[in-house]
């Protein structure tokens, strides 16, 4: 399997990142799509708005989101099979906006992408 990493959009981006993929749903706050540097947007693959809302970033929730995030992605076969087509192709690098590097759903989704 390539090499998949995750990363903050808001870090500068790197020769070394490979494809630049955005995960959110929403588009990150304060970041012009200039500075992004994206190769791709894939709100499809993110948390539905409503999982997105119950979770809330809150790190006492992340488990029981961890799970429900897990359900939506074995529901939604298109995009994580479209994922891992762009990870047979080299280096891929799962961006996301929010503050908490510990409690996301880009490290869940990396999570799900390697083991599935």
């Amino acid at each position: 399997m390539s090499d998949l990493r995750v990363k903050r959009i808001y870090e500068p981006a790197s020769d070394d990142d490979g494809a630049r993929i955005l995960v959110d749903r929403l588009w990150p706050r304060g970041m012009s799509k200039e500075n992004a540097k994206l190769s791709l947007w894939m709100k499809e693959i993110a948390p539905s708005n409503e999982l997105r809302k119950n979770f809330s970033h809150m790190p006492s929730r992340f488990e029981e989101f961890t799970r429900h995030y897990h359900e939506e992605l074995s529901v939604n076969p298109d995009a994580v099979a479209h994922m891992k087509e762009l990870m047979a192709k080299g280096r891929v690098t799962l961006l996301y906006a929010a503050h908490d590097t510990e409690h996301n759903h880009a490290l869940v989704l990396a999570d799900y992408l390697r083991s599935h």
